[in-house]
Formats: C-alpha cells, sequence, structure tokens
C-alpha cells in the first residue's frame, strides 16, 4: 500500500504534518477528516522524494527576478488554483519548476510562511524586491474576492502587455544605440592610425594646411596623445549626471526632456500612457478602490512626471473632484485620453475605457517603433556619412591643393 505524507490543520488552525498508508489519495482526506483534520497538501512519499532529489540535480540560474518570471509564475498560480490544489501544493510544484536560485528560495519562503498561517499577500509581501505594489495590490484583492485565479490571470495579461512594450522600445533604441558606438569606435581607428599617417605626408611635403586639415590633425594629435584625459571627462559626466539624476529635481528633469526629445518623446509618451491606462483598468476591475488604484499606479509609473499628475489626480478625488479635470489639467494626458475618460467616468463605465485607451495606445507603440526604425536608418546613414566625409576630405584638401600647384608650375610661361 503506498504511504503519502500530508499537511493539514487542526480545529485550531495548528500546522500537523505526517504520514499514512492508504490505497489513494481520497482515502487519506477521508482518514484526516475523520481525525477532525484539514488537509492543505498530500503527496505520494516516493513522488516527494523524487522531487527532492530532482531538486539537488537542476542547474539553477542566478540573476534577477524578471518580469517574463512573475508572468509564468502568475499563469501557473491561476492553473493549478483554478484545478482545485491546496496552495501549499501549488507553491511547492512552483519552486520545484523554476530555474532561478533567487525565485526557488523565495518560493520556499513564501510556501513556508503560508504553512505557518500566512496568507499568500503577507507571505509575498516580505519579497518587495521580488513582487512590485501592483503584484501585491491585485494578489490582496483575489484573495478577498475569492477570485484569486482570475486576478491572477489579469496579472499576467498586464505583465504580458508590459513585457511586449518594453521589448518593443527596447529593440527601437537598440538599433541606433549600437549603430552609434559602432561609428564612434571607426572614428577613433581613424583618428589614431589613419590621420597620423597623412600628417607625416603632409610634414614631408611642407607648406601652409588648409584649415579644415589643421582641426582635424589637431583632434587626432588630442585624442592620441591625451586620450585618458576624454576617457576621464567621459566618466566624470557620467557619474554627475547618474547622480543627479538620483536626485528628485534631477529625475523630475530627465523625465520631462524623455516625454519632450525628438523622435523618441512621443513614443515613450505613448508607452506611459499605455501603462498608466492599463495598470489603473487592471486594479480597478480586481476591485481595489479608486484612491488605491491611483497611488499604486503612480507609484509604478516609471515617469516623475507622470507620476506628479497621478499623484495631484488622487488629491483631487479625496477633494470631492472627478478624475478627469485634474488629468487634463496636469498637461500630459492628451485631449483624446481626458475626454474618453470622461465618457467613461460618466457612464460607470471607466475600468473597460481605460482598457480600450490602453489597447489604442499599445497599437499606436507599435506603429511608432516601425515607423522610428525606417526614419532612423537614413538619418544615422546622413549624419555618420557626413563627419567621416569630412575627416577624408580634410586629409585630400591638402592632395588637391598640392597637384594644382605641381600643375601650374608644369605649365610654360
Amino acid at each position: 500500500m503506498p504511504t503519502f505524507t500530508y499537511v493539514a490543520r487542526n480545529p485550531q488552525g495548528k500546522v500537523i504534518t505526517g504520514k499514512t498508508d492508504a490505497a489513494t489519495q481520497g482515502m487519506v482526506v477521508k482518514i484526516l477528516k475523520d481525525q477532525g483534520l484539514t488537509p492543505t497538501s498530500i503527496q505520494l512519499a516516493a513522488a516527494v522524494a523524487d522531487t527532492r532529489s530532482a531538486g539537488r540535480k537542476q542547474k539553477l540560474k542566478r540573476g534577477r527576478v524578471t518580469i517574463e518570471d512573475l508572468v509564468l509564475i502568475s499563469r501557473q498560480l491561476a492553473t493549478m488554483i483554478r484545478a482545485g490544489l491546496p496552495l501549499i501544493e501549488v507553491l511547492n510544484i512552483l519552486a520545484d519548476q523554476v530555474d532561478k536560485l533567487t525565485l526557488k528560495l523565495v518560493l520556499r519562503q513564501i510556501e513556508r510562511d503560508v504553512q505557518g498561517g500566512s496568507s499568500l499577500y503577507e507571505a509575498m509581501a516580505r519579497h518587495p524586491r521580488v513582487f512590485n505594489q501592483f503584484f501585491l495590490s491585485m494578489v490582496k484583492a483575489g484573495e478577498a474576492s475569492g477570485m484569486l485565479d482570475a486576478i491572477l490571470d489579469q496579472v499576467a495579461l498586464y505583465m504580458e502587455k508590459a513585457a511586449s512594450i518594453r521589448r518593443k522600445v527596447k529593440s527601437a533604441t537598440m538599433y541606433p544605440a549600437a549603430v552609434s558606438v559602432f561609428a564612434v569606435l571607426i572614428m577613433t581607428l581613424i583618428m589614431w592610425k589613419v590621420v597620423p599617417v597623412f600628417q607625416e605626408i603632409f610634414e614631408g611635403l611642407g607648406g601652409d594646411l588648409p584649415l579644415l586639415t589643421k582641426i582635424v590633425i589637431a583632434c587626432s594629435n588630442f585624442v592620441r596623445d591625451r586620450w585618458y584625459i576624454v576617457f576621464a571627462v567621459i566618466i566624470g559626466l557620467v557619474i554627475v549626471f547618474v547622480q543627479w539624476g538620483k536626485t528628485k529635481p534631477g529625475r523630475y528633469q530627465i523625465d520631462t526632456f524623455k516625454l519632450k526629445m525628438p523622435i523618441f518623446g512621443p513614443l515613450l509618451l505613448k508607452v506611459a500612457i499605455a501603462r498608466f491606462s492599463r495598470s489603473l483598468g487592471t486594479l480597478m476591475r480586481a476591485g481595489v478602490n479608486i484612491l488605491s488604484a491611483l497611488e499604486i499606479t503612480a507609484k509604478t509609473a516609471g515617469n516623475v512626471v507622470i507620476e506628479e499628475a497621478v499623484g495631484r489626480t488622487r488629491l483631487a478625488i479625496q477633494s470631492g473632484e472627478g478624475i478627469t479635470k485634474p488629468l487634463a489639467e496636469s498637461g500630459v494626458f492628451p485631449p483624446m485620453v481626458t475626454r474618453m475618460i470622461e465618457v467613461g467616468e460618466r457612464t460607470g463605465a471607466l475600468e473597460n475605457m481605460l482598457h480600450k485607451i490602453a489597447e489604442y495606445y499599445e497599437d499606436q507603440v507599435d506603429a511608432a517603433v516601425s515607423g522610428l526604425t525606417s526614419l532612423i536608418e537614413p538619418l544615422l546613414i546622413i549624419v555618420l556619412g557626413s563627419i567621416i566625409g569630412l575627416i577624408v576630405i580634410s586629409m585630400f584638401l591638402p592632395l588637391i591643393k598640392m597637384l594644382e600647384l605641381v600643375q601650374q608650375s608644369g605649365r610654360p610661361k
């Protein structure tokens, strides 16, 4: 007869663990209920041993928990809870399946906390570096409403959309960044190796060089002889910029510039509006009240300008105003967004309207990324071609001048 291990609670709520022999899992449930115990987890002893053995053999990855990891956890939690598995068993299975050491340790700790009587929200809230305020609020709302599986599906959908937008923006910025780095390396190589060769030729020829050639040669000499100064200045500027960006005024100025910068500004604004609408709509659909939903949305906005606008909206609602007026007065949200929110607020379908806004702007991000890629490519070619062409022309100007002198001296007088 197979042996089962179980975790159960007695009438006083104390966690009881043990083993028992029975023909089926259903028989174990009956035995425990006859003893006045409520089972929370039942597993074959052999299966538990195999699982632990597999866990020891599993090669775990290191690194921080990503949004893709949280999507996977949300989906699996929702599926197994919907299937009727006890929460402790669900957490045990998840901990066995994940391949990241950090996440495995966190899930094991959550499993122990839940076994000790904590709710899932309370157990997850002890790990703020893994689960952000949005995730925790959704879990809390799911437990309070008894719809944890459905709300976890909404969490997964939200994070999938957020991850998709992040990937698209990253792909749009990676290309120009990579090309720019490559171009800087090429120009450094030209200044370091090619220009000095021409400089030696010009010194052998003698004569006065054109102004453009002198400037390029001076830059080349500076790069070769004072490269450490350039390097130190770049590192210093980066450190100063990073430290300034950590201050409140600095971060506000940077985030304002991001939304107003040419080419990329409109794209980042669309991303911010899509994120705001999706976050607020998802929280409201989960049953989170409007004030708490706005507070969480502000904290997860990712942009100080948006965060302050949402914060002012929250204060206005506390004073008895509607959501539309303060959003419109912020100057951040386009009129179409505020009008749609006004209609949603007036008709009592605000959460549905927010989701429609999110879908619209997510489609706009797709179109903007495609257009951005096709726009940036020719611009980069023009800029880089102009810089490299300028260097090449500056090197050939003295040669052209020399050829003209030779031709003039060879003509009969």
